[in-house]
């Protein structure tokens, strides 16, 4: 297989490369920005967008457009995944400053096009998470983003990046709920992969940086600080 759904598969000595490169220079040729010049981060330095300024689109049509097709490339590009998922959030309400940003992203894009995922080649089939998050980020909704990465041996094969449902009153309730998120990934890949053939998955280690998250997950029955949760 070399070209499936939008996907280029690449064979290395390594392992296999997931790429999605001619899918990239069409997007980037529908959004005409082949002026402009690169940039080095997907997003500008400390970027938090509202929905509360500037004003509107009067069609947003194409700003929609673009997003669903970032969401699509996010498959092999887990760097643009807190991008995207930013600017997904103003598809309703839609002004000027995100579309800068959107365009920024794009420059971005522009710059690694080609640009993929490596599927290492190893015998060692352990699955490894990594959780964590920024607390309150959101400066309208004041709810945080929590975000997650699973590797399966050296291979980061599972990734989320999203806005909490709840607002959190601690950043240990957040990394708790980053957590559990990830924890009800790691159940799901457990349960796929043993369909798959491959079994002896378990224990999953989990890391995250938080050591009162981590004693609440030890013991759910933490007093006052989780009563609520």
């Amino acid at each position: 297989m070399h070209y499936f759904l939008g996907l280029e598969v690449s064979r290395l000595p390594k392992g296999i490369v997931l790429s999605q490169h001619k899918f990239t220079q069409e997007l980037l040729q529908d959004a005409a920005i082949s002026t402009l010049t690169p940039v080095a981060t997907p997003l500008p330095l400390n970027c938090k967008l509202t929905s509360t300024e500037d004003s509107s689109l009067d069609d947003p049509t194409h700003y929609r457009g673009l997003i669903g097709k970032l969401n699509f490339l996010s498959h092999t590009r887990p760097d643009l995944s807190f991008a995207v998922q930013h600017l997904s959030q103003f598809m309703q309400t839609t002004h000027t400053h995100h579309l800068h940003a959107l365009i920024h992203l794009l420059r971005y894009l522009k710059g690694t096009a080609g640009q993929g995922i490596l599927l290492k080649a190893s015998d060692q089939l352990t699955l490894t998470a990594f959780s964590d998050f920024d607390w309150a980020s959101c400066p309208s909704t004041r709810r945080s983003i929590t975000g997650h990465a699973i590797l399966f041996g050296s291979s980061l094969i599972s990734w989320k990046s999203k806005k909490q449902h709840t607002v959190s009153k601690s950043s240990n309730e957040v990394e708790y709920r980053a957590m559990s998120h990830a924890t009800s990934e790691i159940t799901w890949l457990v349960r796929l992969l043993a369909e798959l053939g491959v079994h002896s998955l378990k224990p999953v280690t989990l890391f995250c940086d938080n050591q009162s998250a981590m004693h609440i997950a030890r013991n759910p029955v933490f007093h006052k600080r989780t009563k609520h949760i």
